[in-house]
């Protein structure tokens, strides 16, 4: 179960106690949150072992830089959500768009590799709409980035 919002209107101690009854009855296997914080993972952790965190990460929106770092430090899974947006980086000429050309991927497939060789935790979910769409972001697993092409990609985001 991922809660993917911490209530602000309920005390979080009181949401973090709930789930760690429901899965003490046996109701919930493993517990996730989404668009938390490092300080509020600390402290769900104090209720029950934190199997995923999902929080916004992609090639233009690094903000949980901390909460990724924090979840690997941990082996807490960080599913990135919007995992595809490059944003301009992905335009004519810009470092995805050149990377894609390089190897012969789409953006959407760079973007996805990039997320993929960041952190060992990391799992991607991208929407797809068809089975093609499913095969084309599948592939993005099998497609190595070297070296310079990540620190490329790696710099151009920060």
């Amino acid at each position: 179960m991922q809660l993917h919002r911490i209530d602000p209107k309920v005390d979080a101690e009181e949401q973090f106690a709930v789930l760690r009854d429901l899965q003490q009855e046996g109701k919930i296997k493993a517990l996730g949150l989404s668009q938390v914080s490092v300080e509020e993972l600390e402290a769900a952790g104090k209720y029950f072992t934190v199997s995923t965190v999902q929080n916004r990460y992609n090639l233009t929106d690094r903000s949980s830089e901390d909460v990724l770092n924090y979840a690997e430090a941990n082996g807490i899974g960080f599913i990135p959500w919007a995992p595809i947006s490059a944003g301009e980086l992905a335009q004519p000429g810009g470092p995805v768009a050149e990377a894609a050309k390089r190897l012969n991927a789409t953006d959407s497939q760079v973007a996805l590799a990039w997320l993929l060789r960041r952190s060992p935790v990391m799992m991607p979910i991208p929407g797809t709409g068809s089975i093609p769409h499913l095969e084309e972001n599948l592939a993005a697993a099998d497609l190595v980035l070297d070296d310079a092409t990540y620190e490329e990609l790696s710099a151009a985001s920060k």
